[in-house]
């Protein structure tokens, strides 16, 4: 297994009822998710919905994690950004904090160039001695990062590791460990003998997901088992239904920031119907 570990759960960020940061709901919310399932957490990603946190709520919720797990769990700290002064910054400050690796995504909107992406990354590596996770989401930045130019980022100090959310490219990398960047990729990185994955859907069910590490032989089963909370997950735009997921099983994150807004009915009973044929809602209301 990684250092980092196998499952690691991109955490929601929890709003108050005025999308204030909850800093009482993120240490729960933190301690829930390593009590099922999740060997670490990614706090600050896309869906920690970092886009709309200010600087300084985006640092305090890396702080408050770090804090409160105090090497019980290891926290990823997502500091990514297209602008790559901006991302050093986040760099030191989470580095300092204590954060045990770093998650930077292709510098998204701007498009570089490879030899841009490359002395992007170069730039943020000077600022950490910690492991750094590239994030190779074209979904999201309008960029791919081929697998041959993650291999030459690869050679570069301190960067140890990359979420591929891309399955077009899935594939192991000379240099970095693999990391599942989308819940239905998960038992085909584990099968490639990757590290594990960066998840959505180990928030509801984090105890099922380990299983499919520690159950080789039980895992295309347990897989085929969660494909209809995989695809609740992805009923809308992430985080909206994993915060709707939570917020039906009690655990009070709030709403999301816009431009993201609440599901809709359509979208909450696509999602409630996955947590029900689960067991999970009625486990909830228990």
């Amino acid at each position: 297994m990684s250092g980092l570990g196998a499952i690691l759960t991109a955490m929601v960020t929890p709003f108050d009822a005025q999308l204030r940061v909850d800093e009482d709901g993120t240490v729960r919310l933190a301690n829930h998710l390593v009590a099922h399932g999740s060997d670490g957490l990614v706090v600050c990603g896309t869906t920690g919905e970092a886009t709309t946190l200010t600087d300084v709520e985006h640092l305090r919720v890396i702080e408050l994690v770090v804090a409160e797990l105090k090497g019980r769990a290891t926290v990823v700290a997502g500091v990514g950004s297209n602008d790559t002064r901006h991302a050093v910054h986040l760099t030191e400050k989470a580095t300092e904090l204590g954060a045990d690796a770093l998650l930077h995504v292709t510098p998204y909107y701007n498009r570089p160039n490879r030899r841009g992406i490359v002395r992007h990354f170069e730039e943020v590596a000077k600022a950490t001695d910690k492991p750094i996770v590239l994030y190779n989401i074209p979904a999201r930045t309008g960029t791919d990062m081929p697998n041959d130019l993650l291999a030459e980022l690869a050679q570069i100090d301190n960067v140890t590791a990359v979420k591929q959310a891309n399955p077009d490219n899935l594939a192991p990398v000379d240099g970095l460990e693999l990391y599942a960047g989308n819940d239905d990729m998960l038992a085909d990185v584990l099968d490639l003998g990757g590290a594990g994955g960066i998840l959505v859907a180990s928030h509801v069910v984090g105890e099922q997901m380990r299983r499919m590490v520690d159950e080789p032989d039980n895992r295309r089963t347990i897989d085929a088992s969660l494909q209809d909370v995989y695809a609740a997950m992805g009923a809308t735009t992430n985080p909206i239904p994993v915060k709707a997921a939570l917020n039906l099983l009690g655990h009070a994150v709030g709403g999301l920031r816009l431009p993201l807004v609440e599901a809709d009915e359509h979208e909450l009973a696509i999602v409630r119907r996955a947590l029900e044929s689960h067991g999970l809602l009625a486990t909830a209301s228990a």
